[in-house]
């Protein structure tokens, strides 16, 4: 303006200035709410500086970490992928995409995350101890059910059983091993041990219908047509 006054373009310098000053208060206090773990108000003051500050790699992270602590990784994940995109090199993000798939279940979409990690950087430490973890549990479940395919349910349960042993701490990937364990149960007519299996699997989710079937088919072996 200093070079080159005009009455209009004065008015929309200081709409802008005001606009600037306005979202530099709501960053000082959307990082304060994240501080002191209020995850919420955070998200809420985020969302409208990322509607004018659509760019913002940064913001998008800080948006994603507080997705995660209030339990929404799906929404998170839109954000980090964004950040992967708007920032070179952003190992961090690919890393984070990567363990959330993973805590979900989802080892595929984790491990290909995780391998775009290490295309950025090979000797990321972080990733490639994610990728070896990941890379080994995808390649077990793979081979589980190439064996469930070829009928060879005994060496799928032996597999399955050692999914659990790869990945005792992420509760989804037992659940996911007994249902299919159960299955197999099912197939190789062991009623008992499969009604026994299934029911653990039913426990933990009333509603899956795969293992509501097998014990089903369990059930019919032993002639126990009610249940």
């Amino acid at each position: 303006l200093k070079s080159n006054p005009s009455n209009n373009e004065e008015k929309e310098a200081q709409t802008q200035l005001t606009k600037s000053d306005e979202l530099q208060r709501l960053h000082s206090q959307a990082l304060s709410a994240y501080q002191r773990e209020d995850y919420v108000a955070a998200i809420s003051l985020l969302d409208e500086i990322l509607a004018v500050c659509v760019w913002d790699a940064e913001l998008r992270e800080l948006r994603a970490e507080c997705y995660i602590k209030e339990g929404e990784p799906s929404k998170a994940i839109s954000d980090l992928k964004a950040a992967a995109k708007l920032k070179n090199d952003n190992t961090e993000a690919f890393y984070k995409i990567s363990r959330i798939y993973y805590q979900l279940g989802d080892h595929e979409l984790s491990l290909s995350e995780v391998r775009e990690c290490l295309k950025l950087d090979q000797d990321h430490k972080q990733c490639f101890s994610l990728y070896k973890q990941v890379k080994k549990l995808n390649k077990q479940i793979e081979s589980a059910e190439e064996f469930i395919r070829e009928g060879r349910y005994e060496d799928a349960i032996n597999k399955y059983d050692s999914v659990m042993k790869t990945e005792p701490e992420v509760p989804v990937y037992a659940t996911r091993a007994k249902e299919r364990i159960c299955h197999c149960l099912s197939k190789n007519q062991q009623a008992t041990e499969a009604i026994k299996v299934c029911t653990e699997v039913l426990q933990l989710e009333p509603t899956n219908v795969n293992a509501l079937k097998d014990r089903a088919e369990a059930y019919l072996l032993e002639d126990l047509y009610e249940e």
